[in-house]
């Protein structure tokens, strides 16, 4: 047999023995497709995620990879995309090589303002004149100590009349009042008040003219 013969006979059989090969790998991927289910994409640690803090943009590219696995071994509730992760916070230490479920990961839980000890009183917001003259001297101090003046309408031909209706009143807090901010406008105040005061001087908005936050000396 010539060179050229011989040639052409290897071949032939290389071509034969590629497509036998291949006949046999698709064999062998349907045989596993039909047992175990078709192939899917989930999320896998590509290295130990701790908890503590949301996941950034630079831990979805340098944690989290996309495998393509038999659907029979995905787990509930397994992450098909990196993106799902972004923002959330891992419950727990998740190790690599693991799947990220949804169930391990939580929104970031929002901060909780730390409100100061109050003992037996009780934040109410009222609508109070005059607030513009505690910030004559600086911004007040946290829990800066106020007296609360009701000032009353004139009753018949007689003057009104103004009087402390609470002192030493813890102010929490001060802003715009309904009207929005201005000058002369009236403010809402936030204050540290027990019951009975409460009681007083939300009975005094509804009756009085004004009610105006002076400094206590």
């Amino acid at each position: 047999m010539s060179r050229r013969r011989r040639a052409i006979a290897f071949a032939v059989l290389a071509l034969l023995a590629a497509a036998v090969a291949a006949a046999i790998a698709n064999g062998y991927g349907s045989s596993v497709a039909r047992g175990y289910g078709p192939l899917r994409p989930v999320v896998v640690l590509a290295r130990d995620l701790r908890p503590g803090r949301p996941l950034g943009s630079e831990d979805l590219s340098a944690t989290l990879e996309v495998r393509r696995v038999p659907e029979r071994f995905v787990p509930p509730g397994a992450l098909v995309s990196p993106a799902a992760a972004l923002g959330l916070v891992p419950d727990s230490t998740l190790p690599a090589g693991s799947y990220l479920l949804a169930t391990q990961l939580h929104p970031p839980r929002p901060h909780r303002r730390r409100v100061p000890a109050l003992g037996d009183r009780r934040p109410v917001e009222i609508s109070v004149s005059g607030a513009d003259a505690l910030f004559a001297t600086g911004t007040p101090s946290p829990r800066a100590k106020v007296e609360v003046v009701v000032t009353t309408e004139p009753a018949g031909a007689g003057p009104g009349r103004t009087y402390v209706a609470a002192a030493g009143v813890p102010l929490l807090a001060l802003g715009p009042g309904a009207d929005g901010p201005g000058p002369g406008g009236a403010s809402a105040a936030t204050l540290g008040l027990t019951r009975r005061q409460a009681l007083r001087l939300i009975e005094a908005e509804s009756f009085a003219r004004k009610l105006t936050l002076l400094p206590e000396e």
